[in-house]
C-alpha cells in the first residue's frame, strides 16, 4: 500500500545516534559526565571569580574556532575545548566573593531538574505537547498565588523573568484601561487617539522595564510618570498624590501604577499597602515589579514587609535571584484571570477552540511567548527537596549579611555607606579624605582581574560607588572582611599613584 522509501547515509545515521531516546541513554549519560568534567575542569578550577582576562583576549580565542565547521568531532574533544575557553573564562557564581549582581549560583536540585527539562522538550504552549508539565506549572501558579493573596479567580504563567513578566503586567493594564476609559478594544483596532493621554505613574527608582514596556506597548517613554522618592529611596506617597491631582488638571489619564518590590540598588520596597489602597481611589491598576522582593513571601521573618501585594491587579517575581533557580525562571500573576480575554488566541493548529476538555489547559494565550521551556519543573524540585523553611532561612541569611556588611562599612573611616541595606545589597564607596580623583572604577577592576572579588557599580547623586548584591548563602561575613580589606588597599593604592610627585 505504501511506497517503500530508502533513507541512508553515514550522515543520517549520525544525526540519528546523536537524538536523545531510550537507545542513546547511556550516550546522554557519559556525555552528561563529560559536562561535569568541563566544569570541573575549567569552571571550578581557578577558584576565583573571574579569570581575569580582558574582553579583547577572550574573543580572539573562541572566535579562532570555526561556528559551523562541515565535519564535526568527538564530544569528549569538544566539550575539552569549551572547557578551556569557556568555562575558565565565564563568571564564577559559585563563588563566595562574587557579588556583583543578581546572578546566583543555581541549587543542585534546581540542576538536577534542569536536566530533565531539557531532556523532556515539552513545550508549554498546549496541553498535547505539555500534558503532565502544564499541571505543574498550573498547580505552581495556584500556589503561588496563594501565597500572594491573590485570592479567587487568580492565574498566572512562568516567564524568562520580570522584565517579560512587567510587559506582560501593562500589556493586560493597558487593554484594560483603555476598554474601560475610552469603550475600544486594542487588540482589534489598536491604539485610539485617545491612548495618548495614559500615563503610567513609578517611583523614580523604578526598574526601567517600566519605560521600556510602554514603548513596546505604543505608548511612549513619555507615558510613564516618575515620582520622586522620599528620604527612605521610596515612592513618596505625598509627591503621587500631588502628580495625580497635577495629571487631572493637564486632562491626562493615569491608568497604571507600578509598585517596586526592591530596588535594584538600595532594595527597597514601596509602600505597597498605601499605594494599593490610592490605585483602587483612583481606578489604577496596580502591578508589584518584585523581581526582587517578591521571595519575601517564603520568609516568615520577612514577609510583612510585603503588606500590601494581596492588592495587585498583577506581580511579576523572580526565582533566579534570591531563590537560586537557573535562569531563567520568573513567574507573572494577574488577580482576576479574565483579563486574559483581552490578549486570547486561537490557532487551529495549537490551541483551537472546540478541543473538549484540553481547551481549558493550554497556556499559550497566557505567556508573551508561543514555544517555552517547562521552567516551572525547577521550583518545583527545589522546593519538594528544602521546603519553604529551607529556602526562607537562606533568604533571611542574605538580609542579615547585608545587615551586617553595612556596619562594617560604617566602622572604616575609608568607607561610606549610601544607605542603609533593605534586601540584600550594599552600595557604598571608597572615600578616604585624601582621595581627590574618584578611585571606585579602579578598585572594581583591580579586584575583578587579580581575581579578588566581582563587584558591581552604580551611581548615587551623581557620584560613582561600588555595590555588593548577596545572592550566595555560601558567602560569610569573613569573604566579606577579605574583600572590604582588598578595597580599601586598592583604594590606598589607587589614591597614591594619582598624588602629584613633589617637587625638589
Amino acid at each position: 500500500m505504501w511506497g517503500c522509501v530508502a533513507v541512508s547515509g553515514s550522515s543520517f545515521d549520525a544525526a540519528s545516534d546523536a537524538v536523545l531516546g531510550p537507545e542513546t541513554l547511556e550516550s546522554y549519560r557519559n556525555a552528561t559526565a563529560l559536562a561535569i568534567e568541563a566544569l570541573q575542569s575549567g569552571y571550578f578550577a581557578s577558584n576565583t571569580p573571574f579569570s581575569g582576562r580582558t574582553p579583547d583576549e577572550i574573543h580572539e580565542d573562541i572566535a579562532e574556532t570555526e561556528p559551523f565547521p562541515s565535519a564535526g568531532q568527538s564530544l569528549a574533544a569538544v566539550l575539552e575545548r569549551v572547557s578551556s575557553l569557556v568555562c575558565a573564562d565565564s563568571v564564577g557564581v559559585y563563588h563566595p566573593q562574587s557579588m556583583a549582581h543578581l546572578h546566583c549560583p543555581p541549587t543542585v536540585p534546581a540542576l538536577a531538574a534542569e536536566l530533565i527539562v531539557s531532556a523532556m522538550n515539552q513545550s508549554m504552549d498546549s496541553w498535547d505537547q505539555s500534558p503532565a508539565a502544564t499541571a505543574v506549572e498550573s498547580t505552581l501558579i495556584e500556589g503561588l498565588t496563594a501565597v500572594c493573596g491573590l485570592g479567587a479567580g487568580s492565574d498566572g504563567v512562568f516567564t524568562s523573568g520580570s522584565t517579560e513578566a512587567n510587559v506582560l503586567g501593562l500589556l493586560l493594564a493597558r487593554n484594560w484601561a483603555i476598554a474601560d476609559r475610552f469603550d475600544h478594544d486594542a487588540q482589534t483596532a489598536g491604539l485610539p487617539t485617545a491612548a495618548q493621554s495614559l500615563r503610567i505613574l513609578c517611583s523614580g527608582e523604578a526598574h526601567f522595564t517600566a519605560r521600556q514596556a510602554a514603548g513596546q506597548l505604543g505608548l511612549g517613554d513619555d507615558a510613564v510618570v516618575e515620582i520622586p522618592t522620599d528620604d527612605d529611596h521610596q515612592l513618596s506617597i505625598t509627591a503621587l498624590e500631588s502628580t495625580l491631582d497635577r495629571l487631572t488638571e493637564d486632562s491626562l489619564e493615569p491608568f497604571a501604577l507600578i509598585g517596586t518590590a526592591g530596588t535594584t540598588d538600595f532594595g527597597r520596597i514601596d509602600p505597597l499597602d498605601r499605594l494599593g489602597a490610592i490605585a483602587d481611589e483612583h481606578n489604577l491598576w496596580f502591578h508589584v515589579d518584585g523581581a526582587y522582593g517578591g521571595p519575601l513571601v517564603f520568609s516568615d521573618r520577612h514577609r510583612d514587609r510585603l503588606s500590601g501585594i494581596e492588592r495587585a491587579d498583577s506581580i511579576a517575581m523572580d526565582f533566579h535571584k534570591l531563590c537560586q533557580q537557573p535562569l531563567s525562571c520568573g513567574v507573572f500573576l494577574v488577580a482576576d484571570g479574565e483579563q486574559y480575554a483581552s490578549i486570547d488566541r486561537s490557532a487551529a493548529y495549537l490551541n483551537p477552540d472546540d478541543t473538549g476538555a484540553e481547551s481549558s489547559h493550554h497556556l499559550v494565550s497566557k505567556s508573551l511567548q508561543t514555544s517555552r521551556r517547562f521552567d516551572a519543573l525547577k521550583p518545583y524540585v527545589t522546593f519538594q527537596t528544602l521546603g519553604t523553611d529551607t529556602m526562607g532561612a537562606g533568604i533571611d541569611s542574605l538580609l542579615a549579611l547585608a545587615a551586617d556588611t553595612a556596619s562594617l562599612i560604617e566602622s572604616n573611616e575609608s568607607l561610606t555607606l549610601a544607605a542603609q541595606p533593605s534586601l540584600s545589597t550594599v552600595v557604598f564607596r571608597y572615600d578616604h579624605p585624601s582621595n581627590e580623583d574618584d578611585a571606585t572604577d579602579r578598585i572594581r577592576e583591580q579586584l575583578r582581574d587579580d581575581g579578588t572579588a566581582m563587584l558591581a557599580r552604580t551611581v548615587v547623586d551623581g557620584r560613582p560607588h561600588l555595590k555588593f548584591t548577596f545572592v550566595n548563602p555560601r558567602t560569610t561575613i569573613d569573604d566579606v572582611i577579605e574583600v572590604l580589606e582588598a578595597v580599601v588597599a586598592a583604594g590606598q593604592a589607587s589614591t597614591e599613584s594619582t598624588q602629584p610627585t613633589p617637587s625638589r
